[in-house]
């Protein structure tokens, strides 16, 4: 299992969304993808669009104050 981690903080919605799927395509299935952001509405979005793509969210933390860390399981 690989892991790639992905820093969106200070990138404005709905960048760390995008970024996430150019990310995870470059990923095999089983893989993880790490993201820590600080757009509020990515906190919705990037589970969403997880779930909808066959993905798994199996990490989700505030890191700071408005700052989260997610951690996506490719499908």
């Amino acid at each position: 299992m690989n892991t790639l981690e992905l820093d969106s903080r200070g990138h404005l919605c709905p960048f760390p969304l995008i970024e996430a799927k150019k990310a995870i395509e470059t990923l095999a299935t089983g893989d993880v993808l790490v993201i820590k952001y600080d757009c509020a509405q990515a906190t919705e979005n990037i589970p969403r669009w997880a779930a909808e793509a066959g993905h798994e969210v199996t990490d989700f933390e505030q890191i700071g104050d408005a700052q989260w860390r997610m951690e996506i399981k490719k499908g």
